[in-house]
């Protein structure tokens, strides 16, 4: 896999948690816990993007 093919694939999934931190903040029924960790999982993927990007 290439560095310009790996970076696309975080990007896609920093996207898909943050659809699904929001659609989980939308809730009446929202678990804090499980959205500090997908937020916590997007932080992750946004230095891992970062990171790579400088390279």
């Amino acid at each position: 896999m290439s560095l310009v093919s790996h970076i696309e694939e975080l990007k896609k999934k920093h996207k898909s948690l943050s659809e699904a931190v929001e659609i989980a903040q939308r809730s009446p029924s929202a678990d804090d816990l499980r959205i500090a960790d997908l937020k916590k999982q997007k932080l992750r993927i946004k230095e891992e993007i970062a990171r790579l990007s400088t390279t």
